[in-house]
Protein backbone atom coordinates (compact mmCIF):
# COMPACT_ATOMS: atom_id res chain seq x y z
CA UNK A 1 0.00 0.00 0.00
CA UNK A 2 3.00 1.98 -0.05
CA UNK A 3 2.29 3.99 -3.25
CA UNK A 4 -1.42 4.52 -2.20
CA UNK A 5 -0.19 6.04 1.03
CA UNK A 6 2.06 8.63 -0.57
CA UNK A 7 -0.72 9.90 -2.73
CA UNK A 8 -3.25 10.20 0.48
CA UNK A 9 -0.60 11.65 2.32
CA UNK A 10 0.78 14.51 -0.29
CA UNK A 11 -2.91 15.19 -1.25
CA UNK A 12 -3.53 16.60 2.37
CA UNK A 13 -7.31 16.47 1.46
CA UNK A 14 -10.06 16.85 3.80
CA UNK A 15 -11.69 13.47 2.72
CA UNK A 16 -7.68 12.20 3.80
CA UNK A 17 -8.13 13.73 7.01
CA UNK A 18 -10.89 11.83 7.88
CA UNK A 19 -9.12 8.03 7.81
CA UNK A 20 -7.43 9.44 11.54
CA UNK A 21 -10.37 7.83 13.06
CA UNK A 22 -10.47 4.74 11.27
CA UNK A 23 -8.58 1.67 12.46
CA UNK A 24 -5.39 0.91 10.58
CA UNK A 25 -6.85 -1.87 8.19
CA UNK A 26 -9.88 0.25 7.48
CA UNK A 27 -7.62 3.63 7.11
CA UNK A 28 -5.34 1.31 4.69
CA UNK A 29 -8.20 0.24 2.64
CA UNK A 30 -9.68 3.61 2.45
CA UNK A 31 -5.80 5.18 1.35
CA UNK A 32 -6.16 2.64 -1.19
CA UNK A 33 -9.55 4.32 -2.44
CA UNK A 34 -8.41 7.84 -1.96
CA UNK A 35 -5.26 6.89 -3.90
CA UNK A 36 -7.58 5.20 -7.26
CA UNK A 37 -9.86 8.40 -6.89
CA UNK A 38 -6.84 10.75 -6.65
CA UNK A 39 -5.12 9.50 -9.91
CA UNK A 40 -8.62 9.26 -12.10
CA UNK A 41 -9.50 12.88 -11.00
CA UNK A 42 -5.83 14.37 -11.66
CA UNK A 43 -5.77 12.67 -15.76
CA UNK A 44 -9.20 14.56 -15.78
CA UNK A 45 -8.08 18.03 -14.72
CA UNK A 46 -4.49 18.16 -16.77
CA UNK A 47 -5.40 20.76 -19.23
CA UNK A 48 -1.59 20.22 -20.17
CA UNK A 49 -3.02 17.02 -22.25
CA UNK A 50 -5.49 17.20 -24.86
CA UNK A 51 -9.02 16.26 -24.53
CA UNK A 52 -8.77 13.04 -26.79
CA UNK A 53 -5.14 11.47 -24.81
CA UNK A 54 -7.05 12.34 -21.07
CA UNK A 55 -9.84 10.47 -22.24
CA UNK A 56 -7.64 7.50 -23.43
CA UNK A 57 -5.74 7.28 -20.65
CA UNK A 58 -9.19 7.28 -18.50
CA UNK A 59 -10.17 4.57 -20.56
CA UNK A 60 -7.09 2.91 -19.51
CA UNK A 61 -7.62 3.15 -15.94
CA UNK A 62 -11.05 1.39 -16.33
CA UNK A 63 -10.17 -1.57 -18.28
CA UNK A 64 -6.99 -1.76 -15.22
CA UNK A 65 -10.15 -1.55 -12.38
CA UNK A 66 -11.93 -4.00 -14.35
CA UNK A 67 -9.11 -6.25 -14.16
CA UNK A 68 -8.52 -5.83 -10.26
CA UNK A 69 -12.35 -6.37 -10.20
CA UNK A 70 -12.56 -9.67 -12.29
CA UNK A 71 -9.59 -11.09 -10.35
CA UNK A 72 -6.93 -10.56 -13.18
CA UNK A 73 -3.58 -9.00 -12.95
CA UNK A 74 -3.83 -4.68 -12.77
CA UNK A 75 -0.38 -3.10 -14.65
CA UNK A 76 -1.05 -0.13 -12.59
CA UNK A 77 0.30 -0.13 -9.11
CA UNK A 78 -2.52 1.57 -7.54
CA UNK A 79 -4.93 -0.73 -8.73
CA UNK A 80 -2.82 -3.98 -7.58
CA UNK A 81 -2.79 -1.89 -4.48
CA UNK A 82 -6.74 -2.00 -4.32
CA UNK A 83 -6.96 -5.06 -5.64
CA UNK A 84 -7.08 -6.65 -2.35
CA UNK A 85 -9.35 -4.37 -0.74
CA UNK A 86 -11.74 -5.07 -3.72
CA UNK A 87 -11.82 -8.74 -3.23
CA UNK A 88 -12.39 -8.65 0.79
CA UNK A 89 -14.84 -5.80 0.38
CA UNK A 90 -16.30 -6.99 -2.83
CA UNK A 91 -16.39 -3.92 -4.02
CA UNK A 92 -18.36 -3.92 -7.63
CA UNK A 93 -16.67 -2.69 -10.78
CA UNK A 94 -19.76 -0.84 -11.22
CA UNK A 95 -18.69 1.40 -8.51
CA UNK A 96 -15.25 2.39 -10.41
CA UNK A 97 -16.69 2.61 -13.86
CA UNK A 98 -19.60 5.49 -13.05
CA UNK A 99 -16.83 7.68 -11.31
CA UNK A 100 -15.00 7.14 -14.26
CA UNK A 101 -17.83 8.57 -16.48
CA UNK A 102 -18.26 10.98 -13.60
CA UNK A 103 -15.06 12.49 -14.25
CA UNK A 104 -15.00 12.13 -17.75
CA UNK A 105 -18.10 14.33 -17.49
CA UNK A 106 -15.45 17.06 -17.11
CA UNK A 107 -14.08 16.40 -20.49
CA UNK A 108 -16.85 17.90 -22.38
CA UNK A 109 -19.40 19.45 -19.80
CA UNK A 110 -18.43 22.96 -18.73
CA UNK A 111 -22.38 24.01 -18.31
CA UNK A 112 -25.34 22.00 -16.50
CA UNK A 113 -28.76 23.07 -17.25
CA UNK A 114 -30.83 22.30 -14.33
CA UNK A 115 -30.21 20.67 -11.07
CA UNK A 116 -31.41 17.42 -12.33
CA UNK A 117 -28.15 17.28 -14.26
CA UNK A 118 -25.80 18.36 -11.82
CA UNK A 119 -26.98 15.97 -9.56
CA UNK A 120 -26.04 13.16 -11.89
CA UNK A 121 -22.84 14.05 -11.77
CA UNK A 122 -22.58 14.89 -8.14
CA UNK A 123 -23.58 11.47 -7.92
CA UNK A 124 -20.97 9.75 -9.53
CA UNK A 125 -18.25 11.79 -8.53
CA UNK A 126 -18.85 12.08 -4.95
CA UNK A 127 -22.03 9.55 -3.79
CA UNK A 128 -20.03 6.66 -5.32
CA UNK A 129 -16.69 7.27 -3.53
CA UNK A 130 -19.89 6.69 -0.42
CA UNK A 131 -21.01 3.95 -1.91
CA UNK A 132 -17.24 2.75 -1.68
CA UNK A 133 -16.39 3.46 1.20
CA UNK A 134 -19.40 2.21 3.58
CA UNK A 135 -18.50 -1.27 2.02
CA UNK A 136 -14.84 -0.63 3.49
CA UNK A 137 -16.41 0.85 6.90
CA UNK A 138 -18.90 -2.31 7.01
CA UNK A 139 -22.66 -1.23 7.94
CA UNK A 140 -25.75 -3.46 8.82
CA UNK A 141 -28.79 -1.58 8.13
CA UNK A 142 -28.87 -0.84 4.13
CA UNK A 143 -30.43 2.57 5.06
CA UNK A 144 -26.51 3.49 4.90
CA UNK A 145 -26.81 3.15 1.10
CA UNK A 146 -29.21 6.27 0.93
CA UNK A 147 -27.46 7.91 3.41
CA UNK A 148 -23.80 7.94 1.46
CA UNK A 149 -25.85 8.63 -1.64
CA UNK A 150 -27.01 11.77 0.36
CA UNK A 151 -24.25 12.95 1.83
CA UNK A 152 -22.43 12.59 -1.18
CA UNK A 153 -24.53 14.86 -2.63
CA UNK A 154 -24.15 17.77 0.05
CA UNK A 155 -20.68 17.73 0.25
CA UNK A 156 -20.01 18.14 -3.07
CA UNK A 157 -22.56 20.60 -3.68
CA UNK A 158 -20.32 22.75 -0.66
CA UNK A 159 -17.34 22.11 -2.76
CA UNK A 160 -19.10 23.60 -5.89
CA UNK A 161 -19.87 26.85 -3.67
CA UNK A 162 -16.72 27.02 -2.59
CA UNK A 163 -14.81 26.61 -5.86
CA UNK A 164 -16.52 28.73 -8.30
CA UNK A 165 -13.68 31.32 -8.70
CA UNK A 166 -11.31 28.07 -9.26
CA UNK A 167 -13.68 26.60 -11.97
CA UNK A 168 -14.22 29.78 -13.70
CA UNK A 169 -10.95 30.00 -14.25
CA UNK A 170 -11.19 26.79 -16.32
CA UNK A 171 -13.78 28.08 -17.82
CA UNK A 172 -16.91 26.05 -16.10
CA UNK A 173 -19.80 27.00 -13.52
CA UNK A 174 -21.51 23.99 -12.10
CA UNK A 175 -24.07 26.52 -11.02
CA UNK A 176 -26.99 25.19 -12.98
CA UNK A 177 -27.87 27.38 -15.39
CA UNK A 178 -31.81 27.60 -14.62
CA UNK A 179 -30.78 28.57 -11.04
CA UNK A 180 -28.59 31.81 -13.02
CA UNK A 181 -31.22 32.85 -14.75
CA UNK A 182 -33.96 32.84 -11.98
CA UNK A 183 -31.86 35.20 -10.14
CA UNK A 184 -30.68 36.95 -13.19
CA UNK A 185 -27.01 36.33 -12.95
CA UNK A 186 -25.25 35.80 -16.16
CA UNK A 187 -22.31 33.51 -17.39
CA UNK A 188 -20.18 36.39 -17.92
CA UNK A 189 -20.99 37.71 -14.47
CA UNK A 190 -19.38 34.74 -13.00
CA UNK A 191 -16.39 34.40 -15.71
CA UNK A 192 -15.45 38.03 -14.84
CA UNK A 193 -15.50 37.06 -10.88
CA UNK A 194 -18.06 39.82 -10.28
CA UNK A 195 -20.06 39.64 -6.67
CA UNK A 196 -23.28 40.97 -6.61
CA UNK A 197 -26.18 40.79 -4.54
CA UNK A 198 -28.31 38.82 -6.83
CA UNK A 199 -24.84 36.54 -6.55
CA UNK A 200 -25.23 35.77 -2.92
CA UNK A 201 -29.18 35.15 -3.56
CA UNK A 202 -27.92 32.65 -6.44
CA UNK A 203 -25.12 30.89 -3.72
CA UNK A 204 -27.25 30.92 -0.90
CA UNK A 205 -29.97 29.20 -3.05
CA UNK A 206 -27.54 26.86 -4.15
CA UNK A 207 -26.36 26.22 -0.82
CA UNK A 208 -29.82 25.82 0.54
CA UNK A 209 -30.08 22.29 -1.78
CA UNK A 210 -27.09 21.09 -0.35
CA UNK A 211 -28.27 21.90 3.40
CA UNK A 212 -31.38 19.90 1.85
CA UNK A 213 -29.05 16.65 1.47
CA UNK A 214 -27.04 17.43 4.76
CA UNK A 215 -30.52 16.98 6.91
CA UNK A 216 -31.87 13.73 4.67
CA UNK A 217 -27.90 12.32 5.56
CA UNK A 218 -28.82 13.26 8.63
CA UNK A 219 -32.15 11.15 9.21
CA UNK A 220 -31.24 8.40 7.12
CA UNK A 221 -28.07 7.12 8.96
CA UNK A 222 -29.43 4.47 10.80
CA UNK A 223 -28.44 4.46 14.68
CA UNK A 224 -26.90 1.03 15.27
CA UNK A 225 -24.51 2.52 11.97
CA UNK A 226 -23.32 5.51 13.39
CA UNK A 227 -19.83 4.27 14.78
CA UNK A 228 -18.73 2.27 11.40
CA UNK A 229 -19.46 5.19 9.84
CA UNK A 230 -17.23 7.62 11.69
CA UNK A 231 -15.28 9.45 8.71
CA UNK A 232 -18.02 9.71 6.92
CA UNK A 233 -19.58 11.92 9.97
CA UNK A 234 -15.97 13.48 10.12
CA UNK A 235 -16.77 14.44 6.68
CA UNK A 236 -20.23 15.86 6.88
CA UNK A 237 -19.17 17.93 10.25
CA UNK A 238 -15.65 19.46 8.20
CA UNK A 239 -18.12 20.46 5.18
CA UNK A 240 -21.12 21.84 6.86
CA UNK A 241 -18.52 23.98 8.74
CA UNK A 242 -17.34 24.82 5.87
CA UNK A 243 -20.83 25.69 4.67
CA UNK A 244 -21.02 27.56 7.07
CA UNK A 245 -18.41 29.76 6.62
CA UNK A 246 -19.70 30.48 3.45
CA UNK A 247 -23.06 31.96 4.60
CA UNK A 248 -21.09 33.92 7.32
CA UNK A 249 -19.01 35.79 4.16
CA UNK A 250 -22.34 35.73 2.59
CA UNK A 251 -20.98 33.66 -0.31
CA UNK A 252 -18.08 35.94 -1.10
CA UNK A 253 -16.48 32.81 -3.34
CA UNK A 254 -15.38 35.06 -6.13
CA UNK A 255 -12.12 36.63 -4.65
CA UNK A 256 -8.61 34.72 -5.60
CA UNK A 257 -8.64 33.42 -1.81
CA UNK A 258 -10.93 30.19 -1.56
CA UNK A 259 -12.24 29.63 1.69
CA UNK A 260 -10.92 26.87 3.88
CA UNK A 261 -10.70 25.46 7.65
CA UNK A 262 -7.84 26.03 9.24
CA UNK A 263 -5.82 23.13 11.42
CA UNK A 264 -7.11 24.19 14.62
CA UNK A 265 -10.65 24.11 12.94
CA UNK A 266 -9.81 20.77 11.85
CA UNK A 267 -8.68 19.36 14.92
CA UNK A 268 -11.72 20.77 16.80
CA UNK A 269 -13.71 18.61 14.44
CA UNK A 270 -11.61 15.51 14.74
CA UNK A 271 -12.28 15.64 18.41
CA UNK A 272 -15.81 16.63 18.67
CA UNK A 273 -16.91 13.47 15.95
CA UNK A 274 -15.15 11.06 18.24
CA UNK A 275 -16.89 12.21 21.19
CA UNK A 276 -19.69 12.31 20.08
CA UNK A 277 -19.83 8.83 18.47
CA UNK A 278 -17.86 6.80 21.47
CA UNK A 279 -20.31 8.55 24.01
CA UNK A 280 -23.01 7.19 22.54
CA UNK A 281 -24.46 11.08 21.08
CA UNK A 282 -27.09 10.80 18.61
CA UNK A 283 -26.71 13.85 16.82
CA UNK A 284 -24.33 14.65 14.32
CA UNK A 285 -22.27 18.02 13.75
CA UNK A 286 -24.12 18.46 10.75
CA UNK A 287 -27.42 19.45 9.05
CA UNK A 288 -28.82 20.82 12.21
Amino acid sequence: MEESKNITRKSASNLALAFILLPKEKRDAMSALYAFCREVDDVADDEAVPVAERRTKLSAWREDVRLACNNGKPQFVVNRELQSVIQQCKLPFAYFDDLIRGVEMDLDIKRYETYEDLEQYCYRVASVVGLLSIEIFGYKNQACVDYAIYLGKALQLTNILRDVRTDGERGRIYLPLSELKKFNVSEAEILRFEYSPRFTELARSVSMRAIHFYELARKTLPAEDRRSMIAAELMGSVYWRLLTKLQRKNFDVLGPNPTRLNKAQKIVLILRTWYRLSSGAAVPNYGT
